[in-house]
């Protein structure tokens, strides 16, 4: 009975794979399949990075509004302080104070320079409403990277 079970589940929970497999080329390390090196700079930052980048980013919008909105608690004044700490110096440097402070840093696919005002604005309001940026592909690029056609690499 059990092994019928795990047949059956088992082909369910893996059918997604079993179609990736026949439909793209398997990858040995995540940004191969867009030119990107398995390892090092210029290579797919890791998850921890990014998490770490993105709480620091957080803390620094919350002391931020707090210095504004002191003896008072910041409330949704730190939400503007994040949007603000994070789309401006993506648009033109192409990290936040917490991406600096861990090493990575967004780079567009097209090699272009600066990742510029539109597409770090989209990456800004996709990473407010949170879902487009926990949902990751096979190449480390969540919803709002492909969206705006950038990737977080590693320094």
């Amino acid at each position: 009975m059990l092994v019928l079970v795990g047949r059956v589940l088992g082909s369910w929970l893996s059918g997604p794979s079993a179609a990736r497999e026949s439909a793209e080329p398997q990858q040995s390390w995540r940004g191969e399949r867009i030119g990107l090196p398995e390892s090092g700079s210029g290579s797919v930052a890791p998850t921890g990075r990014r998490v770490t980048g993105f709480l620091l980013d957080i803390v620094l919008a919350a002391l931020v509004a707090g210095l504004f909105t002191a003896p008072e608690l910041p409330k949704n004044w730190s939400l503007l302080a994040w949007a603000v700490i994070t789309f401006v110096p993506v648009a033109f440097f192409g990290f936040t104070p917490g991406m600096a402070a861990v090493g990575i840093w967004v780079a567009r696919l097209d090699g272009s320079t600066t990742v510029g005002v539109p597409r770090a604005l989209l990456r800004c309001v996709l990473s407010a409403v949170v879902v487009p940026a926990v949902l990751w592909n096979l190449d480390g690029r969540s919803w709002h990277d492909r969206l705006s056609g950038t990737v977080v690499l590693r320094r």
